[in-house]
């Protein structure tokens, strides 16, 4: 535990950081170190740092527990994964004083594992969805012996070490007196049972490894970083135990015109000096149509326009971000002789000098150090 970075140390913020900051720190850190990005030998291992701050420090409840608790969680002991393994204190006390704590049934039944499958989109699938069909690798229970791990027309038999408790008394004779552990039955391996005859497909598991095919549909809205839960599509319980679930996280391309920012997409327009001067409407592309904006006379490179409700679709509620317009006014270059005399008058006009006809920059630096 004490070589776990403070969660807020790793997303680079302080503790009064706002929602807003904390989301937007995870998914700046999330496109540095996705191991589909970063090769770093260390990228995959920071990923699942920063992954572990965020999914803490994102919830209210659990961020309220950490700032009080640090890193040990009172009630599971620890955060992802952190802590006392297995049942916490009682497991201690059961290894110290002979198992007079809690006591676990090895055939009850057990939930499956959650699964992660990282999915790339691209920018446009993000923004409006999709659905599409996914293939995993996961464990199924057998369907030969029905996850037993009998084979056919047989049944496990109880354990007749632990008689079916999985577990088996070791007693030891200490300078404190006589001591009696608890732990795993040697004979059934904890499980509380003995196969005679083992299955042939999963050579007596009860599991096997699956290829299965998955039809999802991604919600418009979807960001990079941003992680889909499909309920019961993970491995398969065990003994009668709840399948686990399938967690989708998302990796999203960049795109090559539009950039994006939680709701809201930006986007650079050029526009020539004749265009900023004397005004224009021109046609701009949006993530579904085209539409023309005017833009008045004198307008200054490094404008924005805003497009209202032509952002990306609301992950969660309704409606839709903008779209907001930069306008960049492009200085021409390889003027034609005429170009060059209209510009030259324009500047007269306007009251500006210009430095053609003078002394080059480099022969007026030569004389102020000559001291002319």
């Amino acid at each position: 535990m004490a070589d776990k970075r403070d969660y807020y140390e790793v997303l680079g913020l302080g503790k009064d950081a706002s929602e807003d900051e904390i989301k937007k720190a995870y998914r700046k850190l999330a496109r540095q170190y996705h191991p589909d990005v970063n090769k770093a030998d260390d990228a995959e291992a920071k990923f699942k740092e920063v992954k572990e701050a965020y999914d803490v420090i994102s919830d209210s409840s659990k961020r309220a527990q950490y700032d009080q608790y640090g890193h040990i969680d009172p009630n599971q002991g620890g955060f992802g994964g952190g802590g006392f393994s297995g049942g916490g204190f009682g497991d201690i006390f059961d290894m110290f004083f002979g198992g007079n704590g809690r006591q676990r049934n090895p055939n009850a039944p057990q939930r499956g594992n959650d699964l992660q499958y990282t999915m790339t989109l691209e920018f446009k699938e993000a923004v409006f969805g999709k659905e599409t069909d996914i293939t995993i690798n996961r464990t199924e229970n057998c369907d030969v012996c029905n996850g037993t791990g009998a084979k056919p027309g047989t049944q496990p038999k109880t354990c007749t070490v632990c008689h079916g408790s999985g577990q088996e008394e070791v007693v030891q004779n200490t300078p404190f007196g006589r001591m009696v552990n608890r732990r795993s039955c040697s004979n059934c391996g904890g499980t509380g049972t003995i196969i005679e005859e083992k299955c042939g497909n999963c050579s007596g598991s009860g599991r096997v490894k699956k290829q299965r095919k998955i039809h999802i549909r991604i919600p418009a809205g979807v960001d990079d970083g941003s992680q889909m839960r499909v309920n019961g599509e993970g491995e398969g319980g065990m003994r009668g135990g709840p399948p686990g679930d399938l967690y989708i996280v998302f990796r999203v391309k960049d795109h090559d015109f539009f950039q994006r920012e939680d709701d809201d997409i930006y986007c650079e327009i050029p526009l020539t000096f004749t265009q900023a001067a004397l005004g224009d409407e021109i046609e701009v592309p949006t993530l579904t149509e085209k539409v023309k904006i005017k833009v008045p006379a004198g307008t200054q490179t490094g404008t924005y326009f805003r497009l209202k409700g032509k952002g990306v679709p609301r992950l969660r509620g309704t409606g839709q971000g903008d779209q907001h317009i930069k306008v960049v006014v492009v200085t021409p270059s390889n003027l034609t002789d005429d170009q060059k005399d209209l510009l030259r008058q324009f500047g007269s006009l306007s009251g500006e000098h210009t430095h053609e006809n003078e002394q080059s920059f480099f022969d007026r630096v030569k004389r102020a150090f000559r001291g002319d």
